[in-house]
């Protein structure tokens, strides 16, 4: 059976490219880790929260791709920090709309920091 090589890409992306197209989706992941090595939350928590965000973003093949991986990735860590660590919904749209800011007024290739 003959298997299309487009189902290979993530492999090869390990093997020869940047596993990441963007800092942030590296981060995402990397404070997910940190909130499960710390206890703040349990493996089983992201987990879930993961895979209710990809069912939620994942409604065709179509849009499986790493970037709408990724924004699930986010919303899944905004869902466990909301439920698990009582951050308010309230800070985290301030911090979204200070980092908004920030992006929005940094010159073209700058760093973004708040």
């Amino acid at each position: 059976m003959h298997q299309n090589n487009d189902t290979l890409i993530p492999l090869q992306r390990l093997d020869d490219q940047p596993s990441f197209d963007e800092a942030w989706q590296a981060q995402v992941l990397a404070i997910a880790q940190n909130l499960v090595d710390e206890g703040a939350i349990k493996a089983s928590d992201w987990s879930n929260a993961l895979g209710v965000a990809l069912r939620k973003h994942q409604v065709d093949a179509d849009t499986d791709t790493p970037e709408v991986y990724y924004k699930a990735a986010l919303e899944a860590l905004e869902t466990v920090l909301q439920d698990k660590c009582d951050v308010p919904q309230g800070l985290m749209d301030e911090r979204k709309a200070d980092w908004t800011y920030a992006y929005e007024t940094t010159p073209h290739g700058e760093p973004v920091e708040l």
